[in-house]
């Protein structure tokens, strides 16, 4: 599907399936019960009963010209800004640990689109829904932020 056929209301949803099948394997060194939720625009998976503290692999408009892109990692969404502000604190107290496995494209901050949330993320160019090996190299970045974050999280 060429870019601008591609909307923030989504793709196939088996294609955040084929995802969540591929990440399923390459994070299961994690420990803790994995939950999951898949849609047409993207994949939230957490660990645990923590589902305000999460990660997940979404499209996103990157712009006010409706561009779509494709956005990876950690996302904080209490419905207080405060005690978002405080998850996104304890690990930028160990921003050297996350960096250092997460590069520089991860980024701490608001949410896009809702001040109140907080994320450690990355945006990436919209993925062609038609390339399998696409759902590999999202299923991977995705993993590095839940095996990079997650035990920082917890701790």
């Amino acid at each position: 599907m060429p870019e601008n056929q591609l909307t923030a209301g989504g793709i196939n949803q088996g294609f955040f399936e084929w995802v969540f099948d591929a990440f399923e394997g390459m994070a299961s060194a994690v420990d803790g019960e994995l939950h999951s939720t898949s849609h047409g625009r993207g994949l939230k998976v957490w660990y645990n009963g923590a589902k305000k503290e999460h990660y997940e692999a979404q499209l996103v408009r990157v712009n006010t010209s409706g561009d779509i892109g494709l956005e990876i990692g950690f996302h904080a969404e209490y419905s207080k800004d405060d005690e978002n502000q405080v998850v996104l604190d304890r690990l930028l107290g160990h921003e050297k640990i996350w960096r250092a496995e997460l590069g520089d494209s991860a980024v701490a901050g608001m949410f896009l689109g809702a001040d109140r949330w907080r994320r450690i993320s990355e945006v990436w160019d919209a993925p062609d829904p038609d390339d399998p090996e696409s759902t590999f190299e999202i299923a991977a970045r995705l993993a590095d932020y839940v095996m990079t974050i997650e035990p920082l999280r917890r701790g």
